[in-house]
């Protein structure tokens, strides 16, 4: 048992046989509990990373959490022949005992090389860039979400913060203006939440925003585009 913001957090069991944190006093989860694993590859792969083939992607994920979304990044940049920047950024990082617990390489069958990148990722310094492969570089950044201010940096932003009910503050327009700003023109953010309030703050920042097909146990989720810029011929 550990803690988060002075309050417990404990392993639990998600209904696809993954696993995933929960804080108690919350009862907040920081995966779905229709599965940790299937709501990873269904929101932030299949409506985030498919659209990148065969080129170099910046990625920032909001709440690298677990490494999860990482992990799972780094798999299918292998098999698509991606070359990864990966900027995780976290407040407050799970231990490198309680990411072993999770047993993510184990639940993904990637014995070989995954354990030993999967490692690398928890044991690597925070702050600090990180080569974990020759296609995927790392760069872990210990600070609060409304402390980012980065202008176009990326092409892919992975929106895995907790959820409205527990943290309203990080879905907020302030937030978003943020993510609108960090992301290169034609860029995306992707995110399992689909409340109308968050759709709206996205659209008053500016982004093109597209309802889709929800992950296990969720109707929807979100998919917000930053327009490209216009050219004059």
């Amino acid at each position: 048992m550990t803690y988060l913001y002075g309050v417990k957090r404990k392993i639990v069991t998600t209904a696809d046989g993954s696993k995933t944190l929960q804080i108690e006093e919350w009862q907040e989860q920081y995966h779905s509990m229709h599965g940790a694993i299937q709501e990873a590859y269904h929101v932030f792969i299949k409506h985030g990373l498919d659209l990148f083939e065969n080129k170099a992607i910046a990625i920032l994920e909001i709440g690298f959490g677990t490494g999860l979304n990482a992990y799972i990044t780094f798999l299918e940049a292998q098999e698509k022949g991606l070359n990864v920047d990966y900027f995780g950024l976290e407040a407050y990082p799970v231990s490198f005992e309680e990411a072993m617990s999770m047993e993510y390489v184990t639940s993904l069958k990637d014995a070989d090389f995954g354990q030993e990148a999967f490692e690398l990722m928890h044991k690597s310094p925070w702050n600090v860039p990180v080569k974990i492969a020759s296609f995927f570089n790392l760069l872990k950044l210990e600070k609060k979400f409304q402390d980012i201010n980065d202008s176009n940096a990326y092409e892919l932003i992975y929106f895995d913060a907790f959820g409205f009910r527990v943290q309203p503050e990080l879905w907020s327009e302030s937030i978003f203006l943020k993510m609108y700003a960090a992301l290169r023109p034609g860029g995306v953010l992707v995110t399992y939440a689909a409340k109308g309030s968050v759709r709206r703050a996205m659209v008053s920042v500016g982004f093109l925003v597209e309802r889709l097909e929800g992950p296990p146990g969720k109707r929807e989720m979100l998919r917000a585009t930053k327009p490209r810029l216009n050219t004059q011929i």
